[in-house]
């Protein structure tokens, strides 16, 4: 099984409207609801792909119910522990005349000492049996910002290949803790190794600890610093759509090319075609299953020396 980790978890609001103008009212034409957060978005897709797959991390009040019951009609198996506080919402406005995307985000819900805790006792369970881990998204109130290490950690302890993708300090300070790959984006790379230049970037990062790093130039595709070498991988054609949840789509491609063993080139693959089929449907956490099938053959990749770019 593949387990995510969500510590600050959300129900995910997609608005559509004919236009959007700032300071202005407008009519909603569609309300979409879903369960949401970064590692929900990967476990979804992944679930949606043939995984077995756990979520796991904080769900809390009421709005944390409607987000335990709309992960209740997936195949995701629910592992969240119980928040006193309640579970944010996120608020993507989508604008039908062309296709962009406004997004709002809550801040989240104060975790407690005894509530980490409790997490952390599910967490070391669910290491028992995983053949790899996600850890994904930004930190709630209370959390203390080596929180990400100290999973790495744990997940590195138990043999379990891990996943992060967060930024600023978490991130930091996740990357020193070693895990097996980390998957910013430009602007993450940027703040982590002051380089705005994607392959010296991307090779910085890499030194400061993680196995592999794979980085998000967004409509670009993903460069990748690996042990076997630096690889760029890219979508035949830009596409345009919503674009939230595509890197999640690509964390979950790289997981399931980690679990499966492919070479690197094809993880890569995998990741493009799902980040461009998750910009092709409406909602996050969901990809254009067609699209990917037809990508996947599409995705150009190649093999990059690490002193040009």
């Amino acid at each position: 099984m593949i387990v995510t980790v969500t510590l600050n978890t959300a129900l995910d609001l997609t608005y559509r409207v004919p236009a959007l103008t700032p300071r202005a009212s407008h009519r909603v034409t569609q309300v979409i609801e879903r369960p949401g957060g970064k590692g929900l978005n990967v476990a979804r897709v992944l679930a949606a792909l043939g995984y077995e797959t756990v979520a796991t991390g904080f769900a809390g009040g009421a709005t944390g119910a409607v987000l335990r019951d709309g992960l209740a009609a997936t195949p995701v198996r629910d592992e969240l522990v119980e928040t006193a506080g309640s579970t944010r919402r996120t608020v993507a406005v989508v604008d039908a005349a062309d296709g962009d995307t406004t997004q709002l985000n809550e801040p989240g819900p104060t975790v407690t000492a005894a509530e980490w805790d409790a997490f952390r006792a599910r967490f070391a369970s669910l290491l028992d049996g995983a053949a790899a881990v996600a850890l994904c998204g930004s930190l709630p109130p209370g959390i203390h910002v080596g929180a990400y290490a100290e999973l790495v950690r744990l997940a590195r302890t138990a043999a379990v290949p891990v996943l992060l993708d967060t930024s600023g300090e978490p991130l930091r300070r996740g990357i020193a803790a070693r895990p097996d790959l980390v998957k910013p984006n430009a602007d993450e790379l940027a703040q982590l190794t002051g380089a705005r230049e994607p392959r010296r970037a991307t090779l910085d990062a890499r030194r400061r600890g993680a196995h592999a790093v794979v980085s998000s130039l967004g409509p670009e595709g993903l460069l990748a610093a690996t042990p076997e070498g630096l690889w760029r991988a890219a979508p035949p054609a830009p596409v345009k759509g919503n674009p939230t949840g595509a890197g999640d789509s690509a964390v979950a491609g790289l997981l399931s090319g980690l679990v499966d063993g492919v070479p690197w080139p094809d993880r890569l693959v995998r990741a493009v075609a799902l980040s461009a089929a998750t910009v092709l449907s409406p909602v996050a956490g969901e990809f254009d299953a067609g699209a990917y099938e037809e990508l996947l053959g599409r995705v150009k990749t190649e093999s990059m020396s690490e002193a040009a770019y």
